[in-house]
């Protein structure tokens, strides 16, 4: 596998932001970093040359990246970044370069009016395609965002990091997932929060009155359940701090309300063989929608 981030570049406000997240992250992870800009033509070569706008357009796809690459060049000093450009489909074209990478960064349109993604028709096929971790960054994604506020109560990059948030199935939980979010609290030097929703007690849903001792040995069960799954975990990264916390009620709504605090959520998305559906699933597709900090969406079996 080459040693590579790879982010999706199209010019956009939400690409840019993607592109300086994933220089941020080939700084911490000392990788090469690849835009990978694809552009999808309509026209023949013949045509190309005659109709109005397309000499504009191929100069866009000229002079946009290449100006792109030269600011992170100088944001970034030292780092080794390159520009690929290619014709085809995006979404084709980004989930082979993805093969080939550590990490796929992709951008995404912040939803107007309230925290939270708005992820394309691109982004989603290329997530559930593609088996290497994909980082969904939004538009306006700032480096203090990241960060704990500093000593006037403003985000700065030169704070701490604040905590990952993990998203785990205690009954079923994915070493790769895990293993991921432990890195990636490690490199940032922060700590992880590793969060477990489990459901209700079913006379939630018939209107019964509430068991309390019932809900307290639920609670305590699902909580053990939680520690021994992440107790060889917390051996391995000694110098992680984790946080467990389980909780009743949807996994996804927890997992956005924590986004709010955190620098990145890592959630899981299950291989399926099937060739029918989005093969993201039910939680994955919600975090990723309303989430408001970066997300990464890690493939298990």
């Amino acid at each position: 596998m080459s040693r590579t981030v790879i982010v999706g570049f199209d010019g956009s406000l939400e690409s840019r932001a993607a592109a300086e997240w994933a220089a941020r992250e080939a700084e911490l992870r000392r990788l090469r970093l690849r835009l990978v800009h694809v552009w999808q033509p309509v026209l023949d070569d013949l045509t190309r040359t005659t109709l109005p706008g397309v000499p504009a357009r191929q100069h866009w796809n000229e002079r946009i990246p290449h100006e792109a690459v030269a600011e992170l060049r100088r944001n970034h000093p030292g780092a080794d970044v390159t520009i690929e450009q290619v014709t085809g489909s995006p979404r084709d074209e980004l989930a082979g370069a993805a093969r080939d990478a550590e990490l796929l960064v992709l951008g995404s349109r912040g939803l107007s009016g309230i925290g939270g993604f708005l992820v394309g028709s691109v982004g989603a096929a290329v997530i559930a395609r593609t088996g290497t971790p994909v980082v969904l960054v939004r538009a306006g994604e700032q480096a203090a965002d990241e960060h704990e506020p500093g000593p006037a109560g403003v985000p700065s990059a030169a704070t701490a990091y604040r905590p990952v948030v993990l998203g785990l199935d205690a009954g079923h939980p994915a070493d790769a997932v895990i293993a991921f979010a432990f890195e990636e609290a490690a490199r940032r030097g922060t700590g992880l929060t590793a969060l477990h929703g489990w459901p209700l007690p079913p006379y939630f849903a018939y209107g019964l009155p509430a068991d309390p001792r019932l809900d307290a040995d639920l609670a305590r069960q699902e909580a053990a359940a939680l520690a021994g799954v992440l107790r060889p975990w917390r051996e391995k990264y000694p110098d992680v701090e984790v946080v467990e916390e389980s909780r009743s009620g949807s996994p996804a709504h927890h997992l956005v309300d924590a986004s709010r605090e955190a620098s990145l959520v890592v959630v899981g998305r299950r291989v399926r063989r099937s060739p029918i559906g989005g093969h993201i699933g039910s939680v994955t597709h919600a975090v990723l929608h309303h989430a408001t900090a970066p997300v990464a969406v890690v493939a298990h079996d």
